[in-house]
Order: C-alpha cells, then sequence, then structure tokens
C-alpha cells in the first residue's frame, strides 16, 4: 500500500489533536530528568537548572543575532522567545527522547512536557512561533508536529503572516537558495540513476528546481512504503535546506519532508 504524509492526513490530526491525551504523545517517546528552566536562550532553546542545554527538537523558531557577526535576526525572533519564555521559564519541564539525543553542540535534543502534559514544541507551532524541522535521525511524532503547524498556517498566526516564511513557489525559489525553505511545485518527471531519484520540477534539469533523493535516503521511504516514482505528476510541498547546485535544489533525508497536498 502507498503510504505518504499528505495533506489529508496531515488535517485529520489536526482535526483529532483536541481529543488526543498528552499521554498519547509521551508513549511515543523516551522518558528522562525532570529539570527547572532558568533561562530562555531563543524561541526553541533553553537551559536547565543543571546547566543542560536543550534544543526543542523537530522544531525552528527565528533566529536571534546572539552576538553572531553580520547575522541580521529573523522577523518575530523576540516574539517567539517571549511566548517560550511564558510557556517554561521558571517552570519545571520532563524531557522525552525520540531519537538522536544530542546534537554536535553538546545539546540535548529533547521534546518537552511541563507537569500539567502540555507539549512545548505543539504550543510553540500552535501559536506560529516555529516550523516543523525534522532530521533523518530525529523523526518521532512528526506528523503531530505538522499537525499542529497546520493549525497555525490555516490562521496565518505568527510566522505564517509573512512571506519570509511562507512556501516558495519552485518558479521563483533561486532566489531563496542557502537557506531553509518550504517549496512547492509539480514534479514534471523524475530520473533514477544509481539508486538516486531526481524529482524535477521543470524541462530544464540544470536550471529548474530538482529535488534529490539520493540512495540511502530512498531505502527510508522504501521501508515506509513509499515508492518515489510516485511523486510524478504531484504537486507537492517539501521542506529542507535550499541549495544552489544545477538550479535550485532541495536534498531529502527522510519522507517526512514531503508532503503531497494536490
Amino acid at each position: 500500500m502507498y503510504k505518504v504524509i499528505t495533506l489529508f492526513l496531515i488535517l485529520f490530526f489536526a482535526s483529532s489533536l483536541g481529543q488526543t491525551e498528552p499521554s498519547d504523545l509521551r508513549q511515543k517517546l523516551k522518558k528522562s530528568t525532570t529539570q527547572k528552566v532558568i533561562k530562555i536562550n531563543d524561541g526553541d532553546t533553553v537551559i536547565l537548572k543543571d546547566q543542560t542545554r536543550v534544543r526543542l527538537v523537530g522544531i525552528q523558531a527565528p533566529k536571534l543575532p546572539l552576538g553572531r557577526k553580520n547575522f541580521k535576526g529573523w522577523p518575530l525572533g523576540f516574539e517567539s522567545k517571549k511566548i517560550l519564555s511564558d510557556l517554561v521559564l521558571g517552570k519545571y519541564v520532563t524531557l522525552y527522547f525520540g531519537g538522536q539525543r544530542q546534537d554536535r553542540y553538546g545539546r540535548a535534543l529533547a521534546h518537552l512536557f511541563l507537569n500539567d502534559g502540555v507539549w512545548v514544541q505543539g504550543e510553540m507551532l500552535k501559536y506560529g512561533m516555529a516550523r516543523v524541522y525534522t532530521f533523518p535521525d530525529n523523526r518521532a511524532i512528526t506528523p503531530e508536529m505538522l499537525a499542529y503547524e497546520q493549525i497555525a498556517r490555516q490562521n496565518n498566526s505568527g510566522i505564517w503572516a509573512m512571506d519570509f516564511y511562507k512556501a516558495k513557489a519552485q518558479e521563483t525559489s533561486e532566489k531563496f537558495h542557502n537557506s531553509f525553505q518550504l517549496v512547492t511545485g509539480i514534479v514534471r518527471n523524475i530520473a533514477k540513476i544509481r539508486g538516486t531519484y531526481y524529482l524535477n520540477f521543470g524541462d530544464e534539469w540544470k536550471e529548474d528546481f530538482t529535488i534529490v533523493i539520493k540512495s540511502r535516503a530512498a531505502r527510508k521511504f522504501i521501508k515506509a512504503e513509499i515508492d518515489p516514482q510516485n511523486y510524478e505528476g504531484k504537486k507537492i510541498e517539501v521542506r529542507g535546506w535550499l541549495k544552489s547546485y544545477n538550479g535550485p535544489m532541495i536534498e531529502v533525508t527522510h519522507p517526512e519532508q514531503l508532503m503531497i497536498i494536490q
């Protein structure tokens, strides 16, 4: 059976979230320590009382300069930090893991839950103060995160009211290379070369937008019963780091980065 995260599935999760008990999500994760939050770095990073730095896994909030030279903060960066502060600063949170537990900077990669069961990532997404940002080694409860994000997008909440964050049409994607983007378009044709799939969105593959699924990533699609060839002719949305390589390109490393929208 061809399984894929479609807009229908996301809307289904969104409609059922109000009926989902927080414990249902936590059962899909591995419980760890409970600590008090003493500092908020930005909209997706906190520091605990034992000095553990925690990156709220699965989401990306608007970036703040944080002392980085020649880096301009993203729109709503301070607003996102304020929302997270209101949610968790001075409160106890329990860390739950769903994949790789630490990043290369030594930060814990965790889902946070308050004592009353509130899921912090879900709240940030619902308020439109973050977007879903997953990795191949950290994909737990991604459908639920996408469902919360969809609520904010439908309501044009927070970042989704701004062109800076909205999905870009594949025809204009070249202007946004070297950044994390959501890109939409129709897959015109697909080539498979030595196990790597190339999803082409135009006739000129050296100029038009392309999605690349390398053989290692393709195995994740096959394991999820998704045949990349079936994306042909579909309108999809892809999220990832937009590069410039024979035209604009996003390399997809796991199925959750792609969503059929039509």
